[in-house]
């Protein structure tokens, strides 16, 4: 029973790029600090800002209960990740939902 209720805890893993676990795990590492991050980066604070922001969504689109269908948890995330625009997916998650057929 504790192993199910940690691998409920751990879904948001899932979203995640190996990228993003890469970055999580630098941010813990860092303690947090964006300004440290930013210096081992190479890049400004406010891109960073922005790069933690997405991964927030992800994890926020993962526990979100719309979320469960790994269809459309995909859709939201390519989204986030700016690969898809947002007029896009509501239109794609549209067909999805009713079925595949465009009406």
């Amino acid at each position: 029973m504790i192993a199910d209720d940690r691998n409920k805890e751990i879904e948001w893993l899932k979203v995640l790029s190996e990228e993003d676990v890469h970055f999580v795990k630098r941010f813990v590492l860092s303690s947090g600090s964006l300004k440290q991050m930013a210096q081992k980066y190479g890049v400004s604070y406010p891109t960073l800002r922005i790069r933690l922001n997405r991964l927030i969504e992800k994890i926020r689109l993962a526990e979100d209960p719309i979320g469960k269908d790994p269809f459309i948890l995909l859709i939201r995330t390519l989204v986030v990740d700016g690969r898809l625009s947002a007029t896009d997916a509501k239109e794609i998650i549209a067909v999805h939902k009713a079925g595949g057929n465009k009406t």
